[in-house]
């Protein structure tokens, strides 16, 4: 259908309404043309996906002119689902409204292989459409070659997912299927469609149009009211950002709160967004992994002062930990006053009780309980300066550390941080956009890089492997010709750990056949790193030893890996590291290649020794000493996907 004829259905607000005989009302079209109808009117431009026969129509379409949306094949359904991931998260229409990604899907062992990513996408809230091409419909009853229930298969990691049981079903699937998504909170969505239904005419009275529905909405007055109370009266606030923050963009409201109250910020672990950022007041980066220091970094101010409330902003992964014992209390430790503000329902008090519960649009919400708390008859102002007074000291420690952890030069290897300082010098005018799957390097990632905007660092909150390779695909083409208010140029970093990256190094294939600008940071520290400092918590948590000496978390020896090989056989130039000397003069001349307009490999070979964990405590009984070392820098037990 053109703009033209879309035109012509319109009635004007305001016009009389009329009749329209049947035919043109019904609007029949081919069941794959209906699809493009509503993919155009969400502004997709991109459809990301395998081949296989029954997706053959649906792939067909993208070599219709008018349909102005290209088929970008991958290797892996995986590789698919992330590389529309990345896409969701930074493409926008010309208004500024979200466009979701979309993937199509080869039957069962497609919806199979994309379950990873699908976890991950659903975990992120992330809205997707996820297309399958189902078999022959008259063959379903007869459980055909690579057929099954898919609905089935996809439902539990999808806000909804459906099987069209008919050509004159898919454009209600699609106006229902796309709302849902993008509805708050964003999301999968998956239908299956048997494949001739794709080529047999249907009827889409709604002509590719389908409803948008306002996601900022205003939270009750007087919950906000309730939440600045209980606010304004405390005296050791602490505050937690969840990825409800980083995706209303609310960096400088929540500091201003915080601020306000004199708190730290905490960020909710396995961040897909980057909630808070280290340039700010207060930010003390991602909780910890593990439940006793969760508990101590929320519930204790120092050894002299207790924490007694805790505002829990936009706050959705609740229990990012490997291991949690019932004898040793809540996450929450029960003393502290609980306060919540999210545009989600089922995240506000899911898993403890919240005494102020305010529901709506975090970015509204935020100034309005700021200038209450302000004005509030119980407001100390001269304890707040305090607080923040102590916080700037902790703010210029925490600077100092990483300043302090750039300068190291360890036996072997490259330090992590060493390695993130020399690339935000290199990347100094460009407009960072990350996608961030170096588990073990998080920290430094998130401290040593200056970004612009929540977007600006992309990760996964599900925590499934081999997500950052694939989303470096959707992302380099959402935000590829694009400039920024201030004249910076974007770049698209993909920094990923060794054993991350042999997930999906397939994915090369497709950077390399578009061209894809982006930089492939492989930090290579010949091991599961993060594994490792899991098998330290096992050992500390149970008293327990591993029968043998682990090698099987080993990447190193047999066989030998080189990445920049692995990635030259795709058609990916890059290059390796081995001695700090090297870093800055390989990151310029990698950077001006993606700055080219080519993808590039940068394996850095990096420090793969563990950190020193023999003096912490993680039992119930461990205190704020446990969250210092011997040197005096913070040991926080943050190892990522395990």
């Amino acid at each position: 259908m053109t703009e033209e004829e879309n035109e012509v259905t319109e009635t004007e607000h305001g016009q009389s309404a009329q009749w329209l005989p049947i035919e043109q009302e019904n609007n029949p079209r081919l069941g794959r043309d209906i699809i493009f109808d509503y993919l155009r009117t969400a502004g997709v431009d991109r459809l990301y996906g395998v081949p296989g026969t029954n997706e053959i129509p649906l792939i067909d379409g993208t070599d219709v002119p008018e349909n102005r949306i290209e088929y970008v094949p991958c290797l892996h359904e995986n590789i698919a689902l992330g590389a529309a991931m990345g896409y969701a998260r930074h493409r926008r229409t010309g208004s500024g409204e979200v466009v979701p990604g979309v993937v199509g899907l080869h039957v069962t062992p497609g919806v199979g292989h994309a379950i990873g990513n699908l976890f991950n996408a659903s975990r992120s809230h992330v809205p997707l459409l996820v297309l399958c091409g189902q078999q022959h419909s008259n063959l379903l009853i007869q459980e055909p070659l690579l057929g099954s229930d898919l609905v089935q298969v996809a439902q539990q990691y999808t806000k909804w997912a459906y099987e069209v049981r008919g050509p004159d079903e898919i454009g209600m699937a699609m106006q229902r299927a796309l709302k849902t998504a993008l509805a708050p909170p964003m999301g999968p969505v998956f239908l299956s469609i048997p494949w001739e239904f794709l080529v047999q005419p249907g009827a889409d009275p709604q002509r590719g149009r389908f409803t948008r529905i306002a996601g900022e909405f205003q939270a009750q007055p007087s919950e906000l009211d309730k939440a600045a109370d209980l606010l304004a009266r405390s005296r050791y606030p602490v505050i937690v950002a969840g990825d409800g923050v980083g995706e209303a963009g609310a960096w400088r409201e929540l500091q201003d709160l915080a601020t306000a109250i004199g708190a730290p910020v905490y960020t909710e672990q396995l961040s897909s967004y980057l909630n808070y950022p280290y340039h700010l007041a207060h930010a003390r980066g991602e909780l910890p992994s593990v439940q006793q220091q969760v508990r101590q970094v929320l519930g204790r101010k120092d050894e002299e002062a207790v924490r007694d409330t805790v505002f829990l902003c936009g706050f959705n992964a609740q229990a990012q930990l490997v291991i949690y014992n019932w004898d040793e209390g809540p996450l929450i430790p029960a003393h502290l006053t609980q306060v919540y503000l999210h545009n989600d329902p089922w995240q506000i008090g899911k898993n403890h009780y919240g005494a102020a519960a305010p529901l709506g649009d975090i970015r509204d919400a935020l100034p309005k309980i700021t200038a209450a708390v302000k004005t509030h008859p119980r407001y100390d102002q001269g304890h707040v300066d305090r607080l923040n007074e102590e916080l700037a000291q902790e703010d210029r420690e925490l600077a100092g550390e990483f300043r302090q952890r750039a300068k190291e030069v360890p036996e072997r290897g490259v330090a992590p941080a060493m390695l993130v300082d020399v690339l935000n010098g290199v990347l100094s005018n460009h407009s960072i956009r990350l996608i961030n799957e170096a588990c073990s390097d998080t920290l430094d990632f998130q401290q040593g890089l200056r970004f612009d905007s929540p977007t600006g660092y992309t990760s996964s909150e599900g925590g499934s492997l081999g997500y950052s390779m694939p989303a470096s695909l959707g992302v380099a083409g959402a935000v590829r010709g694009a400039g920024e208010p201030a004249g910076e140029r974007p770049i698209v970093v993909n920094a990923v750990g060794d054993g991350s990256a042999l997930f999906y190094l397939n994915t090369w294939w497709t950077a390399a056949k578009f061209q894809l600008p982006v930089l492939y940071l492989i930090t290579n520290n010949k091991q599961y790193k993060t594994l490792r400092v899991g098998l330290d918590v096992l050992r500390k948590s149970y008293a327990w030893e591993p029968s043998g000496p682990a090698e099987y978390l080993e990447l190193d020896g047999n066989p030998q890996l080189s990445f920049v090989e692995l990635a030259a056989g795709f058609g990916v130039d890059g290059c390796l590291v081995e001695s700090a000397d090297d870093l800055e003069e390989v990151l310029t001349r990698a950077v001006q290649e993606v700055d080219a307009g080519k993808p590039y490999v940068v394996e850095v070979l990096t420090d793969p020794d563990l950190p020193d964990m023999t003096e912490v405590d993680i039992s119930a009984t461990g205190r704020t000493g446990a969250l210092r070392g011997d040197a005096g820098q913070r040991v926080i037990w943050n190892f990522g996907p395990a």
